[in-house]
């Protein structure tokens, strides 16, 4: 039995987004639990789909002891904070050095795609940090995002490193277990050889879905090389495009017990990620079309239609307040149909004063400057006051399942037959819970609405007659060539590899 001290530190950093996370959003959550300590990751997380749930599991099967520490994550947005990432890390090593003299093992539950204000390579310079700490020879196992940006600090500080393979991310428990599992070779004696490379090309959110096409295809030959080839572990890390740093771009990582065979692994599938690159592509439609194709399908469809306003998406750190797609609605005269979710904490206070059953008029969303476009105007219009909630909740799809959901105070709003909801927290509306907790039935809608790039797909494909990706401004741009980058990084054309 060995002792493995386990924790998690997790932020998707869109450098674009002028919404920096501060550090109350590590304390408090909103898809996630917010900062746990000690034996509170294990019963606040256990039974969520997060990997540092599964990892904790998979520890217990082993015979393993746990020594928890801490364990945050915040919604996607601008740069960490330096007061937080500071506050944060300064915690978190304090905590491991009070056990280091008891602990064999490390389990870390990280994004890979971290910036600071300080910092662009945020997990890079907090795993430097943990190693100062711990030594040179102390394992330490991580588990990443499939959207993470791998940087060499990462690959060098990390023992080994194991990524999510699916997106939406279905996957999260069970890669915490792979991740674990890896550690438990390491510790048992086996010697790990590791391979990078990586792939200078980025891609934006939406051509990453692995329900089907290239990614779909590519992850299946990922895991066949890993049996064929008898490999420990290999991931394909998409990259997180929106990251204005040194490292944005795929990466490809794999270990094993052969130098040559890793190696030569890691060549054949960064080679078929490059040979694909022109299969990377999604098409988008403007509002007006999306609204006009959807109420066409409604005429005859048995389910709803969704239209997901990808670029607007808080999962990717969108404001949550664009309009656009809402303005089409009802400039449509479109029935039946739902917004999910417009953050507006100061409509959502209006409508608290207002009242259950009144209107009045709001002036709603559009207080945030979208990427290659001015502010989405404020929807001014009456709306009526359907319900309001404290937006507290649990989660109850594939991704958010039994994990606690914090939009804050929420209000329903209704023009007609549009509506909408408005939040005081952003999230990405990927789970049918949100749109159930505001009393209506998503089955029974005929348009749905949801701000959200691809997470979405896990609990709303299996209610929608087709889906429409909509073009409508935000922070979260499908077309990456229209961002002003400044590091070139992940835009270079030179090969790059680490053995």
């Amino acid at each position: 039995m060995a002792r493995i001290a386990v924790g998690g530190f997790q932020h998707e950093t869109n450098t674009f987004s002028p919404h920096p996370a501060k550090l109350d959003h590590f304390l408090v959550g909103a898809g996630w639990p917010g900062l746990l300590r000690g034996d509170d990751i294990e019963r606040v997380a256990a039974g969520m789909n997060l990997p540092v749930a599964g990892g904790i599991q998979r520890l217990h099967a082993l015979g393993h002891q746990v020594v928890p520490l801490i364990w945050t994550a915040a919604t996607p947005s601008g740069r960490v904070t330096d007061e937080a990432f500071e506050a944060i890390t300064s915690e978190f090593l304090t905590t491991i050095s009070r056990h280091l003299t008891e602990i064999d093992g490390i389990y870390l539950d990280l994004h890979g795609a971290m910036a600071t204000e300080r910092h662009d390579d945020g997990e890079g310079e907090f795993l430097r940090r943990v190693r100062e700490v711990v030594g040179p020879d102390l394992p330490i196992v991580c588990s990443l995002d499939l959207h993470a940006n791998l940087s060499p600090a990462m690959f060098e500080y990390a023992t080994a490193l194991d990524a999510y393979r699916t997106y939406p991310h279905i996957d999260m428990r069970e890669t915490g277990c792979r991740a674990v599992n890896l550690l438990d070779r390491v510790i048992a004696g086996e010697k790990l050889y590791k391979c990078m490379r990586r792939a200078f090309f980025t891609l934006p959110l939406t051509s990453q879905s692995t329900l089907s096409g290239a990614p779909n295809r590519l992850y299946e030959e990922l895991e066949r090389m890993i049996d064929a080839d008898g490999l420990a572990a290999a991931s394909w890390l998409g990259g997180f495009a929106l990251a204005d740093v040194e490292d944005a771009a795929q990466a490809v990582v794999c270990y094993g017990a052969d130098e040559s065979i890793v190696c030569g692994a890691a060549d054949r599938l960064i080679q078929s990620i490059a040979a694909a690159k022109s299969e990377f592509h999604t098409e988008l439609v403007t509002p007006a079309a999306a609204v006009r194709r959807a109420v066409v399908l409604t005429k005859e469809a048995s389910k709803p239609v969704v239209i997901a306003d990808v670029q607007d998406n808080p999962g990717g750190g969108g404001s949550g307040d664009t309009t656009g797609l809402l303005a089409e609605l009802l400039a449509q005269n479109v029935e039946n149909s739902v917004v999910a979710m417009i953050r507006d904490p100061a409509a959502v206070e209006l409508a608290q004063q207002v009242g259950v059953g009144h209107a009045t008029q709001f002036s709603l969303g559009g207080k945030s400057k979208a990427i290659g476009a001015e502010a989405t105007a404020p929807v001014k219009e009456e709306f009526i006051v359907e319900k309001l909630t404290d937006g507290l909740f649990a989660g109850t799809g594939p991704m958010w399942g039994g994990s606690p959901i914090n939009l804050g105070q929420t209000a329903l709003l209704r023009k007609r037959g549009v509506w909408v909801i408005v939040v005081s927290n952003a999230m990405q509306a990927a789970d049918q819970s949100i749109i159930e907790h505001v009393g209506l039935n998503p089955r029974q809608l005929s348009i749905i609405c949801l701000k959200s790039s691809v997470h979405f797909r896990a609990d709303f494909d299996r209610i929608a007659s087709e889906t429409i990706l909509v073009s409508s401004p935000g922070l979260v741009p499908s077309d990456i060539s229209i961002l002003s980058y400044t590091k070139q990084g992940g835009r270079s054309s030179s090969p790059n590899a680490q053995c």
